[in-house]
């Protein structure tokens, strides 16, 4: 019997100790384990390692995650917004029509609103009126049956507007050289010298009597054109027979914006290439290719030379009608920049930039209700507008969605 309990007391023993162990091992590992998560959500990280973008580290948990649902984490969408100040937008009568690629130009009171995609496979061929006295939209026009529905140039005198090239048709259909002008003092349409060949989207404007017309894509949409050609005009009318060949633009490609403003001639942003017809289409749907937007502004002088001004804030494409001239500067509303590195999606822009011809600087002056591309733009009394175009996916998804026919605007303010 002793022995017996003398053994009962031996296996106490030895349980005890194990269990006094076990125990010790429980709490230092809970100590180190609170240590080391305590002290990484307490420390701070630098401003600057914050705002980076760009791939966590791999570990093992990152690894796991890539094969349960094989899917990387991604950049975050908004890393090319800039920081502006936030504006008071006012929403205005909306358009009779979404538009996008359309055209848009301002004499007077009066916003004239042309042609444009309502979808993909729908083009319009008429022209809206909105009235800035009364806040309304109260004409309507339609346009020649000839005349191209996208991918316009355009520029007015004040009363004559002369319409250059563009494609013909929705999806991804060819380029028309045919030309027109629209006297808006009586809204009737005449025919123009053709251009030498078509184009998509060329820079177009007056410039010390005529009519300069360049770059734009060249007739398989995607290549860009150099050539740079004018003709004299005066009250809607050709004064020559045939388009003279001029000064060839430094970089080519469509969707920029040419702005004259005390005797200079600017040409801003745009891009190199653009979506193609897919070959063998029968209604040649768009197939998408790589384009390369860009920051370039360049200026014409006196002298018939090309100069390099300072470049945008960023890349900045599809901006040929969201322009406008204000207390001599030049002010351009939303576009497109260069495309997500990781998903090669197209990426909207949401801010609005400012070119001071005084001081020839930049400055990101406001925010727009979203990203948009190819706005529609005006100004009346103080007040900066916009309308139509595509807006983005929202406010973490920059890529484009829906062709919009909104109007808004709100009190611009611009840097001296």
């Amino acid at each position: 019997m002793v022995r017996q309990a003398g053994k009962q007391n031996c296996g106490r023993i030895v349980l005890v100790s194990f269990l006094s162990l076990l125990a010790t091992g429980l709490v230092f590992d809970f100590l180190w384990a609170s240590s080391h998560r305590f002290s990484s959500i307490g420390m701070s990280l630098p401003s600057s390692v914050t705002t980076v973008v760009g791939k966590l580290p791999p570990n093992s948990n990152d690894t796991k995650k890539k094969k349960d649902n094989g899917k990387e984490r991604k950049l975050s969408a908004t890393f090319q917004d800039l920081d502006a100040p936030e504006l008071q937008w006012e929403k205005m009568a909306p358009a009779p029509v979404p538009r996008l690629d359309g055209a848009a130009i301002q004499i007077r009171n009066f916003l004239y609103v042309f042609a444009g995609y309502g979808n993909i496979n729908l083009v319009h061929s008429h022209v809206d009126i909105y009235n800035f006295l009364d806040n309304t939209w109260g004409g309507r026009l339609d346009m020649p049956k000839e005349m191209a529905h996208s991918h316009l140039g355009m520029v007015t005198d004040g009363r004559y507007i002369y319409i250059v090239t563009g494609q013909y048709g929705p999806q991804c259909r060819g380029p028309t050289a045919k030309t027109f002008v629209l006297d808006t003092d009586t809204n009737t349409w005449s025919d123009f010298v053709p251009l030498p060949v078509p184009r998509y989207a060329p820079a177009t404007q007056l410039w010390r009597g005529r009519l300069h017309v360049m770059g734009g894509s060249k007739e398989n949409r995607h290549t860009p054109g150099l050539e740079h050609w004018s003709i004299a005009v005066k009250d809607g009318k050709a004064l020559e027979k045939e388009w003279r060949s001029e000064i060839p633009i430094p970089r080519g490609g469509p969707h920029r914006a040419c702005v004259v403003v005390d005797d200079r001639l600017f040409v801003l942003g745009g891009q190199e290439g653009d979506f193609m017809a897919k070959p063998a289409s029968p209604i040649f749907k768009c197939s998408r290719r790589m384009e390369v937007v860009f920051s370039d502004v360049y200026m014409l002088d006196e002298e018939m030379k090309w100069k390099v001004m300072p470049s945008m804030p960023k890349p900045d494409s599809h901006i040929e009608f969201a322009w406008k001239v204000v207390n001599n500067s030049i002010v351009i509303v939303g576009g497109t920049t260069e495309k997500h590195p990781e998903t090669k999606k197209m990426v909207l822009v949401g801010e609005i930039f400012q070119f001071n011809l005084n001081t020839m600087k930049w400055y990101v002056i406001g925010k727009l209700p979203y990203r948009v591309k190819t706005t529609l733009v005006g100004y009346w009394d103080g007040q900066l507008y916009f309308t139509s175009g595509q807006r983005d996916k929202g406010p973490d998804d920059p890529a484009p969605r829906k062709v919009m026919a909104d109007m808004w605007r709100t009190k611009l303010i611009l840097y001296p």
